[in-house]
């Protein structure tokens, strides 16, 4: 199995996750992408660990859902995701979703992007969420 570490800043509690049925989502989101899953670690926070997070490493003052460092080699993925259980529950309810459902989002946004798909250029965004959107219908597979 690979190497996934699910963590929190010391202030934010663990969301209520399945780990191992998360790991065998993320495999093979990165199989269909043609990628290998190496070290990965998620760190959860709330907002005020983003926005410093945010300010000190990309020097962004915004707030946001995750922040993704990407180590990745050649088809090896790898990378640290910050993500604000805050700004997860915001956007949740601004899209009508559910937490849950947005909290999965937002994990698999983070291994989309170490597969290399972008969401900030002209039409990204949509590109982004099309495989967000085929990720989300896989876990119920898993």
């Amino acid at each position: 199995m690979n190497d996934i570490q699910w963590l929190t800043d010391g202030t934010t509690p663990m969301p209520d996750i399945d780990t191992g049925r998360l790991q065998k989502w993320i495999d093979d989101v990165a199989r269909r992408h043609d990628r290998i899953v190496g070290p990965l670690t998620y760190i959860f926070c709330g907002d005020e660990k983003i926005i410093d997070v945010n300010r000190q490493f990309l020097q962004h003052d915004y707030y946001t859902d995750i922040i993704t460092f990407d180590y990745t080699r050649g088809r090896r993925i790898s990378g640290d995701m910050f993500i604000s259980l805050d700004t997860v529950a915001t956007n949740a309810e601004k899209v009508g979703a559910s937490y849950s459902t947005e909290l999965l989002r937002v994990i698999i946004h983070g291994v989309l992007h170490l597969c290399g798909i972008n969401d900030k250029g002209p039409g990204e965004r949509e590109i982004m969420e099309a495989h967000e959107n085929d990720a989300l219908a896989l876990i119920i597979t898993h």
